[in-house]
């Protein structure tokens, strides 16, 4: 990826070798250079203390030379100034200029795909067929999707994949409970989601289930006793058996609320605006993995115990002892997850996988990444757990066995109804014909959820708060999406002029400012796509958003005094609304030009 970044910084810190090798009679390595923190004069600071220890002099003396130097020798450089040893480097005119030039690129911080190279894939969603997508899933969702743009943003690739839970007591739970009080009900009779209608015969299942233990345990039973000689659990169990024997009107159950369960969760992908290039089932890939477990007995990387069973002991890796194959010959997740990941790389020409999980399989993932090292698969090395924090309620945790969850298609319509009440009590769509006003509320609502999310460290647990989210001010998503309106706005108005920026133009700290943000742009999505971590994009966003609005409040644009300064202006503008509207695009928003 293009960074127009990389050239000045190493134009400088070649100067300031320079610097010292002809005041000091040093050669040092290249320099690191920092940005100019925010209540200094400056653009880019050197740390001058290694210099000072090395020839004697105080951090000060030793900056005063190299900058002084600077200036005679450096024409990227108009001044500097010391601040306790720290030398901050002030940048002339035609370093600004060259700065601009650089940003008149049409696609720029985004690379153009590398057809030719091995794609990397991403995992994320994962869900049960037993309950509709949560908030929870949600915060997974626009993570794995986000991710995804951003990877490809640097050229590369990308294959999206999710493993659906389809099988298991969890989905013959369901099943049981439809099969005893449904009465035949289907999504088309009742004009139910199929996820909602399943999701209800699970919780149903757990209110009948728990009545059952309360009964048991007033007879006399211990808490435990209850659990399992409860008659509903004993049932699922029994279901759960003539599933894995293959029985056919339980396959057919199977099948049919699954399906159900499919259809429901793409209308749902389709409103958050995520898709995926290959399902994985749990059905089909709970077989994988044994034959790698033969070989790794053979490689000695398995051992097995006296009933059977096959372990793996990571003890001298600081972890535990695993098991990787029951007594009886069958699998556990982890046999699972390892043939379906060397399943994969074969399905696919990927050199990496990143999997969009919870926190709390932080464990597993360690141990699964490092028995396929272990195994000598050379792209275990390129293995990533994107550890994502819990999704809290301001009113606590969700439960979706009680059915205490926040339902994600509820939430997308709460969200859009609310983004409705703001925008009419601020009066801001009067005269907009009633459909272009739906689909602004959906872009409003959706903006301001996703951004709301994928502003927050992906590693931080985070309590979301819809009312927060909404708001025309702040680090919101329809803050971010106003400006970019306004700026389209500015843009109709200004029509075509020329984008210009001479060097003799007499650059404002404002215009400089923004400028040299905009120029962070493709650093930014380099660094955010090798991290996995789109809040590093949303909060430069802001961050540029906040400084141009200071130029725009501050600094005439069409009325400027010069033309010059106009068509600066205007051009600095419309390369502010580009990075807004692209930057947004990776998180899945999408920028309006009218608001």
């Amino acid at each position: 990826m293009n960074d127009p970044l990389k050239s000045l910084e190493g134009s400088i810190a070649s100067a300031i070798q320079s610097a010292v090798q002809a005041e000091f009679g040093i050669s040092m390595e290249q320099p690191v250079l920092q940005f100019t923190r925010r209540e200094f004069s400056g653009t880019y600071t050197w740390v001058a203390f290694g210099l000072a220890k090395t020839v004697g002099i105080p951090p000060d003396e030793v900056g005063q030379i190299v900058g002084k130097q600077l200036i005679d020798s450096c024409k990227l450089v108009k001044d500097f100034n010391i601040v306790k040893g720290f030398l901050n480097v002030e940048l002339a005119d035609e370093a600004w200029v060259n700065l601009w030039n650089a940003l008149q690129v049409h696609s720029y911080g985004v690379s153009q795909i590398r057809e030719d190279e091995p794609a990397a894939m991403v995992e994320y969603s994962s869900p049960n067929t037993n309950k509709p997508l949560h908030l929870g899933h949600v915060r997974n969702n626009l993570l794995g999707h986000s991710v995804s743009e951003l990877i490809k943003a640097t050229g590369k690739k990308v294959v999206k994949v999710q493993i659906i839970n389809d099988r298991g007591i969890h989905i013959c739970k369901s099943m049981l409970a439809w099969k005893k009080f449904g009465a035949g009900e289907t999504p088309e009779s009742s004009g139910t989601k199929g996820d909602h209608l399943v999701g209800k015969y699970y919780v149903a299942f757990d209110r009948a289930y728990r009545e059952e233990m309360a009964a048991l345990v007033a007879s006399g039973r211990t808490e435990e006793q209850a659990k399992a000689e409860a008659p509903l659990m004993r049932e699922a169990q029994e279901m759960l058996r003539l599933w894995e024997e293959g029985d056919a009107a339980v396959m057919n159950l199977w099948r049919t609320m699954n399906q159900w369960v499919y259809a429901g969760f793409e209308t749902t992908y389709r409103r958050l605006g995520v898709s995926f290039d290959k399902n994985y089932y749990e059905s089909e890939t709970y077989v994988l993995g044994k034959q790698d477990v033969e070989r790794g007995l053979e490689l000695g990387v398995f051992y097995r115990k006296d009933d059977g069973s096959v372990w793996i002991d990571l003890r001298p890796d600081g972890l535990d002892e695993k098991v990787v194959l029951r007594s009886d010959g069958t699998s556990v997740y982890m046999t699972q997850d390892l043939g379906t990941a060397v399943q994969r790389f074969l399905d696919f020409n990927i050199d990496s996988l990143t999997y969009v999980v919870g926190n709390e399989q932080d464990y597993h993932f360690k141990v699964l990444f490092l028995i396929l090292k272990k195994l000598g698969y050379a792209w275990a090395h390129q293995l990533v757990h994107l550890s994502y924090g819990m999704v809290d309620l301001p009113n606590g945790r969700m439960k979706s066995r009680e059915g205490s969850v926040v339902d994600a298609d509820d939430l997308l319509s709460e969200m859009e109804t609310t983004a409705a009440q703001l925008s009419e009590e601020l009066g801001k769509l009067e005269g907009m014909p009633e459909a272009d006003k739906a689909a602004l509320y959906r872009t409003l609502g959706h903006g301001a959820l996703k951004y709301f999310i994928l502003k927050v460290d992906p590693t931080k647990r985070m309590v979301f708060n819809p009312e927060e989210s909404v708001d025309f001010n702040g680090n919101t998503g329809p803050f971010l999406q106003y400006t970019h309106a306004r700026i389209a706005s500015l843009l109709r108005k200004a029509g075509n002029r020329e984008l210009i920026a001479a060097e003799d133009y007499a650059w404002d700290p404002r215009e400089t400012e923004v400028l040299f943000q905009l120029a962070q742009f493709p650093r930014t999505v380099q660094q955010a796509a090798d991290a996995r971590n789109p809040a590093a994009v949303a909060n430069y966003v802001y961050e540029l958003v906040k400084s141009f609005n200071g130029l725009y409040q501050n600094l005439s644009i069409l009325n400027a005094d010069q033309p010059a300064q106009v068509a600066l202006r205007v051009g600095l503008a419309e390369r502010v609304g580009y990075v807004v509207r692209t930057g947004l695009g990776f998180l899945g928003i999408t920028a309006p030009d009218r608001m």
